[in-house]
């Protein structure tokens, strides 16, 4: 992980927020090459989820919403976590998760093993972000950075079922920020304070609910491994009775072994949810939230099937499931390589020529600007090629051409593969239309 979080820094994947300042606590900036990665993967997850098919639909619901949404979802009164303080270091750890912690003064020690350790009892924490609207610092003005996007969508399902004409079965799906005041973030953007969920709410009739939840299942199982994360690093963990949230009639994580002391850890959830969110909101509102089917005139409240996916944590997982050092025969050095699938790749291709004169620098720079009217392309003509070559493997760029002598004379570059390190000469004005058909594999 310290190489990956080195490497992110050092090629602008990941920046620590307001790092001038020494940073803030858990809080992250995805640089140029980050920020078009994450914006792939969501692209990849929005195209499945709502522009490949005709029964979801997009929503992207405020931030800020009326207090009494929180109430109706729970969260003002259950969502905490136990949290003890130490008075000799000053720390604070969650009282469930001590057999995780260290010691701040005694890494060896976890908090309360330690003779000098001095625990506070448990006291519950509200993991929620709270804050004013207005201009008066008051409890009628109180709102909340939403800890989930999932309450958007409960909120607007009338409004989307009318406006669009669904039918039961059908889902609703938004990208999103989300909040939570953790007591114990960390693991670089494993666990934040501020983070983005990708959830999909799919509304089924009473009685269908377990079929749906299964195909749900195996279909977010399908996804993760399109992203190419290997499959033996993924698996389901089942929750137990004990994990089971009160309203909830089956849950499953999709983990992804992170290696090192992470190991696995969930990276998305996919719940039955029954019809606990609609009742608690036509309860709180006093209004319907009730679907009207014609052919069988009848009414009901529909119960869920949730998908959610951390964007950030699907990020760490591209990175970490990528990221190898290897060797290369003839080279003493070897090299990294971010081996991402090249459809996330946040660069296509690498535009390189081969020295700065005859001509090469100017061909070079034209065929970059005609490519990157179709794909990202990041063109560079400084050190030698080999060291080029390294710096785009690197950053998971897939495809690296080179200018050279002979492109004068046939108008013909050479591409080089990330992976294989095959080398292919291909006509110039064909370059786009190969790499975008490698691409689309």
């Amino acid at each position: 992980m310290d190489k990956l979080v080195s490497l992110c820094k050092r090629h602008g994947f990941i920046f620590q927020s307001s790092e001038i300042y020494g940073g803030t606590g858990s809080v992250w900036d995805y640089g140029p090459l980050g920020v078009e990665l994450k914006r792939n993967i969501k692209d990849h997850w929005w195209r499945a989820m709502v522009r490949s098919r005709d029964d979801i639909e997009g929503l992207d619901a405020a931030i800020l919403m009326h207090p009494r949404v929180w109430e109706a979802s729970g969260h003002v009164a259950g969502f905490t976590d136990p949290l003890v303080d130490c008075k000799t270091c000053k720390g604070r750890f969650r009282a469930d998760a001590l057999h995780d912690a260290r010691c701040p003064q005694k890494p060896s020690k976890r908090p309360g093993e330690w003779e000098a350790c001095d625990l506070t009892a448990p006291r519950q924490f509200n993991l929620m972000f709270k804050t004013f609207m207005g201009p008066v610092e008051e409890s009628a003005s109180v709102v909340y950075l939403r800890p989930e996007t999932a309450q958007g969508i409960y909120v607007n399902f009338l409004n989307v079922q009318q406006s669009t004409r669904q039918k039961i079965p059908f889902g609703i799906a938004q990208i999103g920020k989300a909040f939570r005041n953790e007591i114990t973030p960390g693991n670089f953007i494993f666990r934040t304070r501020e983070f983005e969920q990708m959830e999909m709410q799919f509304f089924v009739e009473p009685g269908t609910d377990m079929e749906w939840f299964e195909r749900w299942k195996a279909e977010r199982m399908t996804w993760h491994l399109r992203l190419g994360l290997d499959a033996e690093r993924l698996r389901y963990h089942q929750h137990t009775p004990e994990e089971l949230a009160h309203y909830a009639r089956a849950a499953y994580d999709v983990q992804f072994d992170f290696g090192g002391t992470l190991g696995f850890q969930e990276i998305e959830g996919v719940h039955n949810r029954g019809d606990f969110d609609l009742t608690r909101h036509q309860e709180y509102s006093g209004k319907k939230l009730e679907y009207f089917d014609q052919p069988t005139n009848r009414r009901y409240v529909p119960w869920v099937i949730e998908t959610s996916v951390g964007a950030d944590r699907v990020t760490l997982a591209v990175l970490v499931n990528s990221y190898r050092e290897e060797t290369v025969e003839g080279e003493a050095e070897g090299r990294t390589v971010l081996g991402l699938h090249p459809a996330l790749a946040p660069i296509k291709a690498g535009v390189f020529p081969l020295v700065k004169k005859d001509g090469m620098p100017e061909f070079a720079t034209s065929l970059a600007a005609d490519l990157r009217a179709r794909f990202p392309v990041f063109y560079d003509e400084s050190g030698s090629i080999g060291r080029r070559y390294r710096r785009q493997d690197e950053v998971g760029t897939p495809y690296c051409i080179t200018i050279d002598g002979q492109t004068a004379t046939d108008q013909t570059v050479t591409i080089r593969e990330r992976d294989t390190l095959r080398q292919d000469r291909v006509a110039a004005v064909a370059v786009g239309d190969y790499i975008l058909e490698r691409l689309a594999r």
